[in-house]
């Protein structure tokens, strides 16, 4: 941790990351043919880097957002000296993520995501570079601004940030091991260490420390329009994540080879991916299924 740094330079400084060199090639691939701004790559494939596995990308866009329920996601599959590797994507406005990161929208799951580790390994431009740089800040700030009032009154970073993440899974309509939100700051220390006081420090909030431990002093009517804010999040997050799966089982762009690369994968049940599966996925899922269970009890 550098404790001259800024949020702005630390930030810079962490998007520009080193990534496997396929990795960087997928993305370039992924944005021509999208005509994106910008791809981050974010997931424990950055921390690893190992290309197995699926890499988790979000391409952003120029110009306004198309759907009103995003992001798109979309499964690929690239095959690169002679090794296939296989990507979820998820695509949506660059306007909007940057307004998403400011905590302008009721979507939780931007500032939440884009507080921890990500890399930018595309950008058109540097406009494009700096806007996704600002908009990687606000996630910050928003997210520690939150984690200062749901935090204890006194306490070290892990614990602020362990009470933000607590709060997101909640909110959420997903399921989570107990304790996910351990494995996250254990996994990305070095990235997290320090980060909580420039964050502050940054969205001009104030507060004291005294060695690890930090006191944060929001001000009270900052506090109460913050817990307003998180409450319309709160009643929100839940909904709106099933739009986005509802949404996700007619859109979901190679869904069907998704689905059927997770199955081998996990239960070493081939699937043969036809074209009446790769449009209609949902209803192909039950034979599936069946051929699984029917597998397992030959071989058991």
């Amino acid at each position: 941790m550098n404790e001259q740094e800024t949020l702005q330079q630390r930030v810079a400084r962490q998007l520009t990351r080193d990534v496997h060199p396929a990795i960087a090639d997928f993305a370039e691939r992924l944005a021509r043919e999208a005509g994106a701004q910008a791809v981050l790559f974010y997931g424990s494939n950055l921390r690893t880097g190992e290309l197995e596995g699926v890499l988790d990308y979000y391409v952003l866009l120029p110009g306004p957002q198309r759907e009103k329920i995003w992001p798109r996601v979309s499964y690929h599959e690239w095959e690169h000296e002679g090794e296939t590797l296989r990507a979820k994507v998820a695509t949506m406005a660059l306007e909007t993520f940057a307004k998403a990161a400011m905590g302008r929208s009721r979507d939780t799951t931007i500032w939440a995501r884009f507080v921890q580790p990500s890399a930018l390994v595309w950008a058109a431009d540097d406009g494009a570079r700096d806007a996704v740089a600002d908009a990687i800040c606000w996630a910050a700030r928003t997210a520690a601004r939150l984690a200062a009032v749901l935090g204890p009154e006194r306490g070290t970073e892990e614990d602020f940030w362990k009470a933000l993440f607590q709060a997101t899974y909640k909110a959420e309509f997903r399921v989570e091991k107990p304790g996910r939100e351990n494995s996250i700051i254990e996994a990305n220390r070095a990235h997290f260490d320090g980060l909580f006081p420039l964050a502050l420090a940054a969205d001009e909030q104030a507060f004291t420390r005294e060695s690890d431990m930090f006191v944060p002093h929001i001000a009270a009517d900052t506090a109460r329009w913050v817990r307003s804010w998180w409450k319309v999040r709160q009643r929100s997050g839940k909904p709106l994540n099933v739009l986005r799966l509802f949404k996700a089982t007619t859109t979901f762009d190679g869904a069907a080879r998704y689905a059927a690369w997770k199955v081998e994968r996990h239960t070493g049940v081939p699937v043969e991916v036809t074209p009446w599966k790769e449009k209609h996925p949902v209803l192909a899922a039950p034979g599936v299924l069946w051929k699984v269970w029917r597998s397992r009890r030959r071989s058991g």
